[in-house]
């Protein structure tokens, strides 16, 4: 069983950066890429990037392609979320999630959340403007 710990959110000013950290543990994990995501209030969780642990394959959507970067430590096990130039649109919480295949990851389903089985706790950014 995989779990996830993030860390790293909190309160930035419009404009600045954040690192988001993602540890993971349990079984079996590296076989398979990370995701991020993001659920601000009343919105529905919403797909920012993945990566594949393997060759750090990743992919964006387009709103944060630029501003974010997502990048793997393996040696320990950690996925990061690199948030430059921060807006206030960006507050929400952040989760990590576990459990995108190789082949899910090439496709759209790495934008549905159904398609990972492990969560993080998750951390909240929250941007001033």
């Amino acid at each position: 069983q995989v779990q996830l710990v993030e860390s790293g959110g909190g309160l930035v000013q419009a404009g600045g950066s954040l690192r988001l950290s993602c540890v993971a543990s349990g079984s079996s994990f590296s076989n398979y890429a990370m995701g991020w995501f993001r659920q601000a209030p009343g919105k529905e969780r919403e797909f920012l990037a993945a990566i594949s642990w393997s060759y750090g394959v990743t992919f964006y959507i387009d709103s944060v392609k630029g501003r974010y970067t997502v990048s793997r430590d393996s040696a320990k096990s950690t996925v990061y979320l690199q948030m430059n130039s921060l807006k206030f649109e960006d507050t929400a919480v952040y989760y990590c999630a576990a459990g995108l295949s190789s082949r899910e990851l090439i496709t759209a389903q790495r934008l549905r959340t159904v398609t990972y089985n492990t969560w993080g706790q998750g951390t909240q950014v929250t941007v001033s403007s």
